[in-house]
């Protein structure tokens, strides 16, 4: 008689299929063809192409192809409507939204259906996973719309914005986008993917049940030339965007100068660490729902397996054998683990990649199970024996492939994990609390799991560092990419003209009466330009004052690798960072006089004590800044917590502005400094003695070397090395020049790095809302949510 063991071990999941009834009869009550949603009417469906089903091939619909025009009245549609949205308030906007909410609950089944039939994922996922936390969204920010005048009261909403999403999560993506805009009080123009646009369509008819005014949600569908047209569009004043980070290079070269905010979640490679006192069997299950989830069709996907050396052979082991109790078949089938890729397309790519780690000599191991042969499958597939560079470690597969390699210590498993362009996300599995909690910081991703995986909420930030993009969704963070200072609004539309008085010549006592070149400042130390060339810099009279170096392409090399030696800087506690500060402030205080002397002598003002004062108080303020700048705790619907850290940029650029040249430069340095990130510094190109004079101030200030680099030069040739290097993660232009801003913005789109530019417009740096309010603090760092379960 087989024993209880023996009979559990035969038994096996029976057909659980879900209906599609209803998907279907709602496809036929429009007769399997649709227009676009502009202005809450239904357009007639002119050229159109098919949308199919990826388990069996077949077609679904048949769907509008979007034109220029199209594209132009949807612009239309959403900016008339957009005043009448703001008006509406927070509490009409989020009553709506409620409603939007509710309605998705209602009909989460039929929504479900839909997406796994246009999608090809499995319907546990769309029922469980996508549905409730696509509500959960529109919950979430209907309570942002009704705080906004408290809690946003410096902002106001962007205006029109166009949201272009892939087909990964379909409805799930229109709900990220969707919800934070409308609770800011923007309206939408909103371009589903060209495989997956049916939910969306049926989120349309839910906003005209919910009562969204016309004009304030529009969908348009197509290829990639709508999403083109709505890049290009001078009417959308924010753009959102996820998808390929190849496509987002191409739209932060399109959008640079034109004022657009941007905000890219792009591509990834997430690492998969455990350690080898990890809860194995956990950390098995962890690594299921991390990369096989959606077929691995995730941008946050643990693609990368790194396991400790001790454990990697009983872990691989432990990997295999429940690979072979994933369930492959019909997605519509509640017992299935794996559906359909979207289309052959994604298929023929995955496919060839894996050959390529064949090719190279990997081990590519794939359960002993059959795929159905009809639809676009793929196995669930794990490489191992890959190098670091191979093609399958570095690049995004977008598919149900692990690769796996081993690690000895801690500190290789962080090497590895940052061995890559991307930083999406990553997972740390280990039950040494305090291991994981000294790795996560380590890693350079903007969300870190700890063990667990695939965490998401609404309350909680997602997004990623370096070539994963910048920007946030979810979470107060993601709020804020919706909206606008209104210190914006008082900017000047040119820089301010400095107020001129009478020059006065120097005292012969003063050490600015004797003549010098003004070397720069590197890694602490004073340096001679790499190219022996200076220039002369004249005083308002026409009098020369001194020369300076002539920095170039080497200088700023040298003041990068400076920057990166710095590191510990980034790591100093806030107080350390703070007495800095408060140090340099004070070391200026007592030299008041001479840098009052040299702004006047430079530019003529009659304000130069109130310009140095000003300093003194600015370097002060972001001194109190430093340890009051935290981050929070996040309390999701999971049983534990998500820290949301304020970390360092890292490595920063900036061109300081030409007209008030020693408030502009700390303005913009200090913040920078403040945070912990280290500064490559282009002072005013006009007047940059102000800031050379400032090295004896840094040097008795105990601020560590290469924290802080100075080099003179021209401001454009510089922004444009800057811009241009690999290993520095932000330029800050506020120099004034529009085209040299916008060519800053052009150049950072081959590493994804993150910006700052005037465009061209000018700046009250007297003015605390337009020189150091929050936006700054939100400037100089990048959120990373660290997902903490307890109890489990």
């Amino acid at each position: 008689m087989p024993t209880i063991k023996e009979i559990l071990q035969t038994m096996d999941y029976g057909p659980a299929p879900e209906s599609t009834k209803e998907a279907i009869a709602w496809l036929d009550q429009h007769g399997r063809r649709f227009g676009l949603f502009i202005d809450n009417a239904w357009t007639e469906a002119a050229e159109t192409f098919a949308t199919n089903n990826p388990a069996d091939g077949k077609e679904l619909a048949q769907v509008t192809q979007a034109t220029q025009a199209d594209v132009e009245r949807a612009v239309e549609a959403a900016r008339r409507a957009q005043p009448g949205w703001v008006a509406l308030g927070g509490h009409g906007r989020a009553k709506i939204m409620y409603s939007l909410a509710r309605l998705l609950q209602k009909h989460s089944r039929l929504f479900a259906v839909l997406e796994t039939l246009d999608n090809g994922k499995t319907i546990r996922e769309t029922r469980d996973a996508d549905l409730p936390l696509a509500a959960r969204h529109f919950y979430h920010h209907a309570g942002w719309a009704q705080l906004q005048s408290e809690e946003f009261a410096d902002y106001r909403a962007v205006g029109v914005v166009g949201q272009i999403v892939p087909w990964n999560f379909p409805l799930l993506m229109l709900a990220w986008k969707i919800a934070p805009a409308l609770a800011a009080g923007n309206t939408v123009v909103f371009k589903p993917a060209e495989y997956t646009p049916l939910t969306a369509l049926l989120f349309a008819e839910i906003c005209q049940r919910a009562g969204v005014p016309a004009g304030v949600v529009n969908i348009v569908t197509g290829d990639g030339r709508v999403g083109e047209a709505i890049v290009n569009h001078p009417g959308i004043d924010k753009l959102a965007f996820t998808g390929s980070t190849e496509v987002g290079r191409l739209i932060r070269k399109a959008t640079a100068g034109s004022g657009k905010k941007l905000s890219l979640e792009l591509g990834g490679k997430s690492p998969f660490i455990v350690f080898e006192d990890a809860d194995l069997d956990a950390a098995v299950e962890g690594l299921v729902d991390s990369i096989w989830f959606n077929q691995g069709q995730v941008c946050c996907a643990g693609s990368r397996l790194l396991v400790q050396e001790s454990v990697y052979e009983k872990f691989i082991a432990k990997v295999k054998l429940r690979m072979q109790n994933l369930r492959v078949g019909s997605p519509l089938d509640k017992s299935n683990d794996i559906g359909a890729l979207v289309d052959p397309v994604q298929q023929q790519r995955i496919h060839g990649l894996v050959e390529s780690a064949r090719a190279e000599g990997c081990e590519v191991w794939q359960p002993a199970c059959e795929a159905p042969t009809s639809g676009s499958w793929y196995l669930p597939t794990l490489i191992t024996g890959a190098s670091t560079s191979a093609a399958v470690a570095q690049a995004e597969i977008f598919g149900p492939v692990l690769v796996a390699m081993s690690f000895r210590t801690p500190g290789e498993a962080v090497q590895l994990a940052n061995n890559t362009v991307y930083g999406l996300a990553a997972c740390v599995w280990s039950e040494s609390i305090s291991l994981a909690l000294d790795v996560a910081p380590q890693i350079k991703a903007g969300v870190v799991w700890i063990n667990t995986a695939n965490q998401f909420d609404a309350a909680c930030g997602f997004g990623g560092y370096k070539e994963s993009g910048y920007g946030r969704e979810g979470g107060k963070e993601g709020m804020y990419e919706y909206l606008t200072p209104l210190s914006e609004d008082a900017r000047p539309s040119a820089p301010l003209a400095v107020e001129k008085g009478k020059v006065k010549p120097a005292d012969n006592d003063s050490p600015f009466a004797v003549d010098r070149t003004a070397k720069l400042y590197i890694g602490g130390k004073q340096a001679r330009p790499d190219g022996a060339y200076s220039r002369a810099i004249h005083g308002a009279n026409g009098a020369f004052l001194a020369d300076v170096g002539e920095g170039n392409r080497k200088d700023i090399r040298n003041a990068v690798e400076a920057a990166h030696k710095a590191a510990g800087w980034s790591k100093a506690t806030a107080h350390n960072r703070a007495q800095v500060l408060y140090y340099i402030a004070e070391n200026l205080a007592i030299r008041a006089d001479e840098f009052a002397a040299r702004i006047a002598a430079q530019t003529g003002s009659r304000n130069a004590e109130r310009e140095v004062q000003a300093s003194i108080e600015r370097l002060f303020t972001w001194a109190a800044w430093c340890d009051k700048y935290d981050g929070a705790a996040h309390q999701p619907p999971m049983h534990g917590i998500t820290v949301a850290l304020n970390e360092p940029v890292g490595v920063i650029g900036i061109i300081c502005p030409n007209e008030n040249p020693l408030l502009g430069f700390i303005s913009l340095v200090a913040p920078a400094l403040a945070l912990g990130n280290r500064v490559i510094a282009v002072p005013s190109e006009a007047s940059p003695l102000s800031a050379l004079d400032l090295y004896q101030v840094l040097d008795t200030s105990d601020l560590p070397g290469g924290a802080l680099n100075i080099v003179t030069g021209s401001s454009s040739e510089l922004a444009r090395t800057l811009a241009s290097h690999a290993d520095v993660d932000a330029v800050w232009r506020h120099d004034g020049d529009a085209e040299g801003c916008a060519e800053v913005e052009r150049l950072s789109a081959d590493s994804l790095k993150r910006t700052w530019t005037g465009g061209g417009k000018g700046r009250d740096w007297f003015d605390a809302k337009q020189a150091a309010g929050r936006a700054v603090l939100q400037h100089a760092t990048q959120v990373k949510n660290v997902w903490i379960p307890y109890g489990v």
